[in-house]
């Protein structure tokens, strides 16, 4: 069983990075995130960037949207607000550091929620997902793209021996789309996600359609029933 990450950790590891983050993992991630910011834009308006880092995807947002950016780690959100500075992005409403789990917005704020390579890093993936729902309006979607872990085979066998040392570098290699799908099934806010493979095997967009009031009480209904049977 491999050790998780803590807040710690990932604060650490992403002070480390900051620097020189954009050299990094600018181009490596370059396919996935406007894969991931083309889907966002398919329904516009207010979005909240998690885990908006150096802000290396900010200028690439329609200046139509407004953004909200926040993220664990004050070292790269300097770099975000240099670049916004800099690049006068007046979409951007603001950037602030927060924990994932505790996100202080309040209910139905955004009409999206992206994250960008985040999800498998942050300590408390179920929690954040939690507030990623409770932020988003019914009808908006929460965005991921990210590199999954492989269910089986030898890549699985690679991630799995890997993890512990990934910790180190904040990283969480093994998690796998089945959790995802889990949360949305305990979560009970949002339709089960829609995987899509953006990154040649490597990289997955995944989206969750958040369920009005209705669809929701329906849900619960329909699990019910189902119970009782």
């Amino acid at each position: 069983m491999t050790t998780d990450l803590d807040r710690a950790t990932v604060e650490e590891a992403y002070a480390r990075w900051a620097p020189v983050y954009d050299v990094v993992f600018g181009a490596v991630f370059d396919a996935g995130r406007k894969a991931a910011i083309k889907a966002a834009e398919k329904i516009g308006g207010r979005i909240l960037e998690f885990g908006v880092g150096t802000g290396l995807a900010l200028p690439l947002y329609k200046r139509s949207n407004r953004m909200v950016g926040v993220d664990i780690s004050e070292p790269m959100l300097h770099k975000a607000r240099e670049r916004v500075k800099k690049e006068h992005l007046r979409h951007v409403e603001g950037l602030a550091l927060m924990d994932g789990a505790h996100l202080g917005f309040a209910d139905d704020s955004f009409d999206v929620v992206i994250a960008q390579f985040v999800i498998t890093v942050v300590p408390q993936p179920e929690e954040t997902l939690d507030e990623m729902a409770r932020v988003l309006k019914p009808g908006g979607e929460i965005i991921l793209v990210n590199h999954l872990g492989a269910e089986d085979g030898p890549r699985a066998v690679f991630e799995r021996w890997f993890a512990r040392k990934a910790r180190k570098l904040g990283w969480r290699p093994e998690f796998q789309f089945a959790r995802l799908r889990n949360w949305a099934l305990q979560n009970g806010t949002v339709d089960l996600p829609i995987a899509k493979d953006v990154g040649l095997g490597m990289y997955t967009l995944v989206r969750f359609r958040k369920l009005s009031a209705e669809e929701q009480a329906t849900r619960v209904e329909t699990g019910k029933v189902a119970l009782a049977g």
